[in-house]
Formats: C-alpha cells, sequence, structure tokens
C-alpha cells in the first residue's frame, strides 16, 4: 500500500487533490475502494443537470460514450497516483490509446455510473488499464486505456 493512500472512501476533495480535472470535466464523484499497483473502484452520480445533456440529446439525455470512456481513464490515473510511493503532485495522466471499447447499454439521467479498474502493465511512464463501467450490476461499457504519465 502507498504511504500516501488516504483512508477509504475518498470524497470529492480528495480526488481533486489528484487529478487536475475540474466541473464540468471530472467525472469521478468517489472513490469506494482501491487496492493501489492492481484496482480502483469509483462512482460517477449522473444528474440531469450535467451540460452534456443540453444537446445528446435533447428529450432523450444519454451519457456520451466518450464520457464514459473518458470515466474510466479518470480512474486508473487516481489508481496511478495511490500506487506511487513517491510524491506525485506536479504529474498529470494522458489518455494515449482506446482499445476493445465495447458499450452495452446507455447511462441516463440517474444513474450511478460505478467504475472499476484494473491496472495491466506499466512500462516506463505508460500504464494499460482494464476498465468496466455497470450500472446497478449490468455492464454498460469496457475498454482497455493506456495513459502516459508526464510531468505538468
Amino acid at each position: 500500500m502507498s504511504k500516501t493512500q488516504p483512508s477509504m472512501p475518498m470524497d470529492i476533495t480528495a480526488i481533486q487533490a489528484l487529478l487536475p480535472h475540474r466541473y464540468p470535466f471530472l467525472l469521478v464523484d468517489r472513490v469506494v475502494e482501491a487496492e493501489p499497483g492492481k484496482r480502483v473502484l469509483c462512482y460517477k452520480s449522473v444528474s440531469g443537470n450535467e451540460q452534456f445533456f443540453q444537446g445528446h440529446f435533447p428529450g432523450q439525455p444519454v451519457m456520451p460514450g466518450v464520457l464514459v470512456i473518458e470515466a474510466l481513464a479518470q480512474a486508473g490515473g487516481i489508481l496511478s497516483h495511490l500506487s506511487r510511493e513517491e510524491d506525485t503532485s506536479g504529474r498529470v495522466s494522458y489518455l494515449v490509446k482506446v482499445d476493445k471499447a465495447r458499450f452495452s447499454n446507455m447511462v441516463v439521467p440517474g444513474d450511478r455510473l460505478d467504475l472499476e479498474v484494473e491496472i495491466r502493465r506499466e512500462i516506463r511512464n505508460m500504464t494499460l488499464y482494464a476498465g468496466t463501467a455497470s450500472v446497478d450490476g449490468k455492464e454498460v461499457a469496457c475498454a482497455e486505456i493506456l495513459c502516459a504519465e508526464v510531468d505538468s
């Protein structure tokens, strides 16, 4: 376990200390469980007030799939920060590649989007994650995500 790992769960304030994202682009509301170096379980409460619902789609709001993938990537970034022994402030993860993305159900206002991310592999400053997003225990999306961590 990381020396700097906070006690679980982590709220939005603790998440903001790790990630540079802010509203409307911070897509993780809480960390529920974390096993540094292995996996993290987070969630996003999807509100009808989200800006993207204004145009996607009026009268039939659906969370864009690319934002579900971004939420998984942000959960991966949290996992990487929690997994490091050294101070990671001043380091940012950038999305490099998405593979095997699959969307099986829609995410709509009122859903709690559960995000489970595992580290598959780490090479130098790059981490390969496997992520699954679900609502009410049913998978809505999954993907392999590659991110590069760099000094900001």
